[in-house]
């Protein structure tokens, strides 16, 4: 029986590595060893990343929020403790949008959570 060589197979396989690392600096995108570890990490980043937008998104809504309510005369954890004491149930990504895109929809909502 003949012995099989993995000539192709590691060749494809370092292949897929280097195009992993296109865009990288240096050895870490020319060389197999430093390449392979390179892009390690960044898979990993990139699996964080990917968690901490999310947390990353709703940090601005509520930035957004808290400066059209202060615009409105209200603040952030008011407007908010309001529209719970009223059952008014819209969560942060809507209220942001609403305070960027259509104010007076906002303003209404402001007034309903000051009403008590």
């Amino acid at each position: 029986m003949a012995r099989i060589k993995t000539g192709v197979t590691a060749h494809q396989r370092h292949k897929k590595v280097l195009s992993l690392t296109k865009g990288h600096r240096g050895t870490n995108r020319r060389l197999y060893k430093r390449a392979s570890e390179s892009m390690m990490h960044s898979l990993r980043y990139s699996t964080e990343h990917r968690r901490d937008l999310k947390g990353d998104m709703r940090r601005l809504w509520i930035v957004r929020i808290n400066a059209a309510a202060r615009a409105n005369g209200l603040s952030y954890s008011q407007l908010i403790d309001g529209l719970n004491k009223n059952n008014i149930a819209i969560n942060r990504k809507m209220l942001a949008d609403l305070a960027v895109r259509d104010p007076e929809a906002f303003a209404s909502l402001v007034k309903q959570a000051q009403a008590e």
